[in-house]
């Protein structure tokens, strides 16, 4: 925004007065407003004109030059933009605009911002020229520099911006804010953004294993968390209800609904350029009834015979020969850093005498662990298990905490990052005992971070306001957060979708019910510092640049 200040206002007389003043020095000025033309000779030209000096008389004294306005601008204000920045220096100047003159060009050596350059181009319906000279106008992306994962710093001058960070990933999020910001107001303002993540996992986790949810409605969540600056998307594609992505090595489990190959790889195609890393689950040794039910003969039954829902007998070779077929199938097809393998709810861990309920199970955890061990050891063996494998395939192996026991004989493996979600589980433990133990814990508390479908088991749909004034990735269990001292070990959170009763939303319902919320989790991963803004400050600026 900009000022115009004149020295010296005038009112009344004084105005005319003014008005016959600079008259006459215009006349003296030989017609130049600015008092900068040559004064009439003295008798050095031929002839005498009616407005030269008599010969002889006193020269004219020098024209006072006439004032012209003098554009100033007050200090600039952090954009605003969600989430919100964490450092803006401020500084005066007109900040910069979209126009037709300008466009976005690469800097030297940083041709693999391409892809960016080109979305943000068409995002604000400017030219782009890609590795020229930044000119006027221009948004210049440049790789380079040494700070953390994901910044970047963001600099408006001279009508010009410049983006640039260490990767790829964050010259991408400095044109999330420059989008937002032009979005909200129409500019970016002057001044310098330096910015970068609290949190380096942050994101969303959709179960489509309950509820089929189409690609198309997939690519546009992601196109929504790559604005919001969120990094992971967790498929959780396997349970009970369904397996809804197709399988070359076990097509007899595959849902009649399911995402084929084709499109799973178009979705990773979309999250590859929005910096986002898609990472599935295939949950065992529970949550597996679509592929039990191809397989009965691997399903966990009790000393009467009766089978377990979901549950798969670990104590057959064939259950972890069939698992690890498809946990190598996928680790293929997925190319990002993390592969999810469950190990919740187990339900030979949830009866009174697990030993006597399934001998099967204590037999084989004292084969394989000696004679102290129990099914409790064998199920943590098997996660060591899965782990395994997906860490050979180059992956980092994810699991639910309540696969995490205290006091066996087997120890889940110190590399596998605990998923943190519940504290009601049998046998519960708070996240401060996985945190002691030196474990990488994820925040996906489900007092907070969990929208489940139908809102069953006294389960809300949580809200946006609740999440921005009262979580952080601290709160990993119910209200209270754990010592500040454990943040380092936090590696961020996922907002989640469950969808426990799937009939009791549709998906349109599901993407507007979980906006606000999703939101609010961004901007908490962000920066988790109590936000500067009142919560419906937030909420109508979120509506206003997103």
């Amino acid at each position: 925004m900009m000022r115009y200040s004149i020295r010296g206002p005038h009112k009344g007389p004084a105005l005319l007065a003014t008005a016959v003043a600079l008259a006459t020095v215009a006349a003296c000025s030989g017609g130049s407003p600015s008092g900068s033309g040559t004064p009439a000779s003295s008798g050095t030209t031929s002839g005498t004109s009616a407005d030269a000096a008599p010969t002889g008389a006193p020269p004219s004294p020098t024209p006072t030059p006439t004032p012209t306005p003098t554009r100033t601008y007050p200090l600039s204000t952090a954009p605003r933009t969600v989430p919100a920045v964490r450092d803006h220096e401020a500084a005066r100047g007109p900040g910069w605009k979209p126009a037709p003159t300008g466009g976005v060009v690469l800097a030297a050596n940083s041709a693999g911002l391409a892809d960016e350059g080109r979305l943000l181009a068409g995002e604000l319906g400017i030219p782009y020229r890609g590795a020229v000279a930044a000119g006027p106008g221009d948004v210049e992306l440049a790789l380079g520099g040494t700070g953390a994962p994901e910044s970047y710093n963001l600099t408006v001058r001279d009508n010009r911006v410049r983006i640039s960070g260490p990767d790829e990933a964050g010259v991408f999020y400095g044109t999330r804010t420059l989008k937002q910001s032009v979005k909200g107001s129409g500019a970016m303002p002057e001044g310098v953004v330096t910015d970068a993540p609290a949190k380096p996992q942050r994101g969303l986790n959709l179960d489509i294993a309950r509820k089929f949810f189409t690609a198309g409605w997939i690519e546009a969540r992601l196109r929504e968390m790559a604005d919001l600056k969120l990094n992971q998307f967790g498929l959780h594609f396997s349970d009970d209800q369904g397996f809804r992505i197709a399988s070359d090595s076990h097509p007899e489990i595959v849902s009649a609904q399911h995402l084929s190959k084709a499109e799973v790889r178009r979705i990773l195609a979309l999250a590859q350029t929005l910096h986002i890393t898609v990472v599935p689950e295939i949950d065992s040794p529970g949550h597996l009834g679509a592929v039990l039910r191809a397989h009965p003969d691997l399903q966990l039954r009790n000393v009467q015979g009766t089978p377990r829902q979901g549950a798969i007998d670990i104590s057959k070779p064939a259950s972890a020969k069939l698992v690890d077929e498809l946990l190598r199938e996928y680790s293929t097809l997925f190319p990002g850093g993390w592969f999810h393998v469950g190990a919740d709810e187990y339900q030979a861990l949830t009866v009174r005498n697990p030993a006597a309920s399934y001998p099967q199970l204590a037999t084989a955890a004292r084969q394989k662990y000696g004679p102290r061990a129990g099914v409790q050891d064998l199920a943590e063996g098997w996660l060591n298990d899965r782990a395994a494998v997906v860490r050979a395939a180059g992956k980092t192996a994810k699991a639910w905490n309540d696969g995490f026991f205290r006091g066996g004989v087997v120890t889940a493996d110190k590399r596998i990052e605990v998923e943190y979600w519940t504290g009601k589980e049998i046998g519960a433990r708070p996240p401060a005992e996985y945190l002691a133990e030196g474990r990488k814990v994820v925040n996906l508390n489900d007092e907070f971070l969990y929208y489940v479908l139908g809102e069953p088991n006294q389960f809300t749909y949580p809200t946006g306001r609740r999440i921005y004034e009262q979580w952080t990735p601290l709160v990993l269990r119910g209200t209270t957060p754990v010592p500040a001292r454990y943040a380092p070990q936090i590696l961020g959170g996922r907002f989640a979708v469950w969808c426990d009763l799937s009939g009791a939303q549709t998906m349109a319902q599901v993407a507007d019910g979980i906006r606000m919320p999703l939101t609010a989790t961004a901007q908490k991963l962000w920066d988790a510092r109590t936000p500067t803004l009142t919560w419906e400050q937030f909420r109508a600026l979120a509506t206003r640049v997103r």
